[in-house]
């Protein structure tokens, strides 16, 4: 069942769930997990790559995690790695959506918040902006609890902002947008290449081998029916990827690769929030092979 094509209002969505945070994680995630994969997870003996992300929702708490799925925090940490020159421009950061001056901002722009998955705004036109929507919804993003939702620890403890960068454009993409080259990375390794297109219309989406072996894999979107070369930036990006994933026992590493230029895109520890099917259902359990969990890392602890 997907509750979002119950209740389409998002919203409407977040508030249900928001009612529900004080219902203890280790039962919510059981019941959020059934719900959408019609199974229960083994979370105390997990196989599955998506109960050991449930697994990792309840049982690692490291602080890095939180920086690296800030919005704005992660800049310095992607600085730390001697990869700045990655990173967008950076337009300006704010607590509030009236501290934003949008007329000091250029024509094209990207508005984000901290705090969320998905809490984009991406301006191509600024005389066309719907500045009282947008102030709106981003009022709303920043209220909004998202650990509450998928219970990802990661995004416990950020402080809610608004980020405002550059908008890249890649004009030889045949796709609409920018596509999404995600590396699924353990242990600082990357394994597997999840790539996006057209995330806006008709969000079709392969997965490869870092060798850009395209496997017959597939999850709740559609292949993408053409042939997609291997980037030029292949290499680089895997360099990148795991630089960026040494830290940490799992994190998908999302980059782009446009106009000749790796830039990083975000840190993912919870990908889909770990209620994806996989097609064959074995992947699931490929991937897990790959995720080895580390010691239990509480709040106490670090």
């Amino acid at each position: 069942m997907d509750y979002k094509k119950i209740i389409k209002n998002q919203e409407m969505r977040f508030k249900i769930l928001n009612s529900l945070r004080y219902i203890p994680d280790i039962i919510m995630i059981d019941f959020q997990y059934r719900l959408k994969l019609k199974r229960r997870p083994a979370i105390k003996s997990p196989k599955r790559f998506t109960e050991k992300l449930q697994w990792y929702k309840l049982n690692y708490r490291d602080p890095l995690m939180s920086i690296g799925s800030d919005k704005y925090e992660v800049r310095e940490y992607v600085n730390s790695k001697g990869l700045g020159e990655t990173l967008t421009k950076l337009y300006g950061v704010f607590e509030k959506p009236e501290q934003i001056e949008f007329s000091k901002l250029p024509d094209k722009f990207v508005l984000k918040t901290t705090n969320g998955s998905g809490t984009n705004y991406f301006c191509r036109d600024k005389r066309k902006f719907p500045f009282k929507e947008i102030k709106h919804s981003l009022s709303f993003w920043l209220s909004r609890n998202i650990y509450a939702s998928g219970r990802e620890w990661s995004y416990k403890n950020i402080m809610p902002r608004i980020v405002v960068e550059e908008l890249l454009e890649d004009k030889k993409n045949p796709f609409q947008g920018i596509n999404d080259y995600k590396f699924m990375c353990f242990n600082g390794i990357p394994s597997y290449i999840v790539l996006d297109v057209d995330r806006h219309v008709k969000h079709k989406r392969n997965i490869y081998d870092i060798n850009w072996n395209l496997l017959n894999v597939s999850t709740d979107h559609s292949n993408i029916d053409q042939n997609i070369e291997e980037p030029d930036g292949l290499a680089e990006m895997l360099e990148v990827a795991k630089k960026l994933s040494a830290d940490f026992p799992f994190v998908r590493v999302d980059l782009y690769w446009v106009n000749e230029k790796v830039y990083f895109g975000e840190l993912t520890f919870y990908p889909w929030t770990g209620y994806v099917q996989f097609t064959p259902d074995e992947f699931d359990f490929e991937l897990g092979e790959q995720f080895k969990l580390p010691s239990i890392k509480n709040e106490r602890s670090v």
